[in-house]
């Protein structure tokens, strides 16, 4: 089964955090898909990769982009997977569908928006009642990252 990770986002907000995790993720040799709530935001994001450290670079394309076998991450709106990604983050809501066959499902929501946290609550308990493993990851005072929470 799939390992699920929920990242509970209170004192950084999706911009600052999603890049970080996308450059852990290509270390460890890992193609990802990013499924956005919309289209636009899937591209915002791709702008803000860009630029989001003057000393790096995150590979990456959406749609406008084209060539999506070739990037190592693939920002979108759609449940897809074009690139032969093992690891799949859902952000600003995205609907979560087959999940089968990743390395890791990660699930970001924002911890200032009640709806989002009862979504995330809804998700942990399905896919913990299926038999996924779950964790939730919060950041402590210093901006680390904590897992606080896991079951099978």
């Amino acid at each position: 089964m799939t390992p699920v990770f929920f990242y509970h986002l209170e004192r950084q907000p999706l911009d600052s955090v999603l890049p970080k995790l996308l450059a852990m993720s290509l270390e460890r040799g890992w193609r990802v898909v990013v499924q956005a709530g919309s289209e636009e935001r899937a591209e915002a994001l791709a702008a803000q990769l860009w630029s989001f450290e003057d000393e790096s670079f995150l590979p990456h394309g959406t749609r406008a982009d084209g060539f999506p076998d070739l990037q190592p991450v693939w920002l979108t709106a759609e449940d897809e997977n074009p690139n032969n990604a093992n690891v799949r983050f859902y952000v600003d809501g995205a609907a979560v569908g087959d999940i089968g066959g990743l390395t890791r499902a990660v699930i970001m929501f924002d911890g200032n928006d009640s709806q989002a946290v009862e979504a995330a609550r809804e998700r942990w308990r399905r896919f913990k009642a299926v038999g996924h493993e779950v964790s939730y990851w919060q950041q402590d005072e210093q901006g680390r990252w904590q897992n606080r929470a896991a079951a099978k």
